[in-house]
């Protein structure tokens, strides 16, 4: 067996992976990236909307600032974000955006002048600041006050891949392609690396580092009907969660996307609503304003998906062969418009459709799109359960979705949690803790270990077929733990994942083929997608309320007094079926913004007493600086700079001073 030795191992090669990689290697430390498939091929650049950062250089973001940004982050999370986090996030991203800027990311600009817009339904003229003129702009996306979403027309995604891969590549960061992680090496409390399936030959090979970094990305996969590219089946998350040591959160936090084009599920961009497209019922009327008549279409995405859903329940769905589905219209926004700004969606369109959106209403229909949940990490995105295993992008619970994300976050968090990361990464490295005496004994019992359980797959006489179990569980996510929830039918996904999780140690291989063998790959894989859904409903059962894109029919009240904490799960043993849960508790009396009312619907919950307490607190500590400005209000509310590499923690400057 091949034994590779590096300073850093990065698992995941898309923005995450290879931003922290590059973060890393700057600082001196040898680096590996292992990705599944090209890494210009990773499902990163199939984000198309933008990058949420609060830049400020457009008419529709004057006044932007992080203050706003934070705020906008913590409510669309349902207060369930880490708030020290959140003001990481938002601090670094208008760095971020304007670093990718300097790499060649070709961002949409502002052009001075008269521009037509639509704007709920209506045509309007704005007029843009002429010292905006060739700044960065931004549109409008759900859930936000300003107009942050930075973007490339609506492949933002791609060319943002593309120019880190071709920096990473310029940084001399060795990619691996075609390399699965199947295990990672741990003694003690320690991560010291992976065993590693090469996907072309069958060959197991062990990778040993000093710092590993899991950036595999979401697990869409365990549904049926997702935004989510096929890799996406969350194999990251799983092996950390297969040491026994390191902790998964807030799994039951899965956000569905509104506009997936139906029936496929492929994804139709926020910024189709951001720039105007409105959604209609079978009788082509606008229905979210009945809804949400503040926010209407730009509500927050686990608002809009959970009012479609309730609109078709109404029976006001447009009936199919293939089922009930709404329409996106965004033939008011004109084909100059289209053709400029919303390329990508015009294509998927004509493609998968057969329709051109300039003239024709595309279906729609609410789809899994995103894991708020993934491995548990501090703020330097470290397990908290496995010293010198690392978390990143959406593989990691860093935490700042909380229970629900904001469109153009998601990138965003890639890139700047990719930069905070690979700083901790490369202080790591460099610390007594970062050094490693491991054995090649450990590394051969782990690589042993893997060897023997594909053996057994290819050798065993079962009766189970992987694709077959594969499909059960997808459905069985997608119709008991939806977008609503009920405690019977969350009962009924755990009792039947227990028993799709047994049945999966009997499969039978009709192929033994050691490489390309998708057969093998979904015996192998089943299991611990198993265990990830498992994590899911069983969390979103125990979790008695609802929060964000949790939402409990039994129990629709955000429940601040019981259920203010975070869910962890671990998988002790290997035998077990069911993940062992707790809770880590959320310390409002440390928040910078307490819990209230997100905006949306009527203010139904129930608050916490110590709300209450912490807002006026936050008052007496206001008005004992009535001369400070914003920056020092903020220091002295909840104090976070400390907590970034001091290169990404002067003020961020823009064209006018809010």
């Amino acid at each position: 067996m091949q034994i590779i030795y590096t300073d850093v191992l990065v698992i995941g090669g898309g923005l995450a992976g290879q931003r922290a990689a590059i973060g890393a290697k700057r600082r001196g430390h040898d680096t590996i990236v292992l990705s599944l498939v090209p890494a210009k091929r990773s499902h990163s650049a199939a984000a198309q909307g933008g990058m949420q950062a609060s830049l400020a250089n457009c008419l529709g973001g004057a006044g932007d600032n992080e203050d706003i940004h934070f705020q906008d982050t913590v409510r669309g999370s349902d207060w369930g974000a880490d708030q020290e986090v959140v003001r990481m996030f938002t601090h670094a991203a208008p760095k971020a955006i304007r670093e990718l800027a300097a790499w060649g990311v070709p961002w949409s600009r502002v052009e001075r002048g008269d521009h037509e817009i639509t704007v709920d339904g209506e045509k309007q003229t704005i007029s843009e600041n002429e010292a905006a003129h060739g700044l960065i702009t931004g549109r409008n996306f759900g859930g936000t006050q300003k107009w942050r979403a930075c973007y490339v027309s609506d492949g933002t995604g791609h060319a943002m891949l593309y120019t880190m891969s071709n920096r990473a590549i310029a940084e001399g960061i060795p990619v691996h392609e075609r390399m699965e992680a199947v295990a990672l090496i741990h003694d003690e409390g320690r991560c010291s690396g992976a065993i590693v399936r090469n996907l072309m030959t069958g060959e197991i090979l062990a990778y040993v580092a000093k710092a590993t970094c899991i950036a595999t990305g979401g697990f869409g996969r365990i549904y049926r009907a997702s935004t989510n590219a096929i890799i996406n089946e969350g194999m990251g998350a799983a092996i950390a969660l297969e040491t026994g040591r390191a902790t998964l959160s807030n799994m039951e936090a899965v956000q569905f996307h509104p506009t997936g084009i139906f029936p496929s599920g492929i994804l139709v961009t926020e910024g189709c609503r951001g720039d105007g497209g409105l959604l209609l019922d079978a009788n082509g009327h606008r229905f979210m304003p009945d809804y949400e008549p503040k926010k209407k279409e730009l509500a927050s995405r686990d608002v809009v998906s959970r009012r479609m859903e309730q609109h078709i329940a109404a029976g006001q769905g447009v009936k199919s062969r293939f089922g009930e589905h709404l329409w996106l219209d965004i033939r008011l926004l004109g084909r100059e418009h289209i053709d400029r700004n919303l390329r990508e969606v015009k294509e998927i369109c004509q493609y998968f459709l057969g329709i051109d959106p300039a003239k024709e209403l595309i279906p729609v229909r609410p789809a899994q799109h995103y894991s708020m949940g993934g491995v548990r990490t501090n703020p330097n995105g470290e397990s908290q359960g496995l010293r010198g295993l690392f978390a990143v992008g959406e593989a990691a619970c860093w935490d700042i979705h909380g229970f629900n994300r904001l469109g153009g976050n998601s990138v965003a968090e890639t890139v700047v949690a990719g930069m905070i990361v690979g700083e901790s990464i490369a202080d790591f490295c460099d610390s007594a803790d970062g050094s490693i005496n491991v054995s090649t004994a450990l590394v051969e019992k782990f690589a042993r270990k893997q060897t023997q359980q594909l053996a057994n797959f290819t050798l065993a006489s079962g009766t189970e077929n992987a694709f077959d179990l594969t499909r059960q569980m997808q459905e069985t996510m997608t119709s008991k733990v939806g977008i609503f929830r009920h405690g019977d039918q969350l009962q009924e996904a755990v009792n039947t994942l227990q028993n799709l999780l047994l049945r999966s140690r009997n499969i039978n291989l009709r192929s033994a083929t050691r490489g390309p063998n998708p057969e093998l790959v979904a015996a192998y894989r089943l299991p611990r997608m198993l265990k990830l859904a498992q994590c899911v409903a069983l969390g979103a059962l125990q979790r008695t309320e609802s929060r964000g894109a949790h939402y409990r029919d039994d129990y629709p009240q955000r429940n601040d007094l019981e259920w203010m904490q975070r869910t962890l799960a671990v998988w002790s043993e290997a035998k077990d079926e069911l993940p062992t849960l707790s809770y880590e508790p959320l310390s409002i009396m440390r928040m910078e913004l307490p819990p209230g009312w997100r905006g949306y619907g009527a203010k139904d919950y129930i608050e916490h007493p110590e709300s209450a307490l912490r807002r006026q607190e936050i008052d007496r500590i206001i008005a004992t600086m009535p001369d400070a400005d914003r920056h020092a209000h903020q220091a002295a509310l909840m104090p976070f700079l400390d907590k970034l590499p001091p290169h990404l923690r002067p003020l961020n400057q823009r064209l006018s001073k809010f």
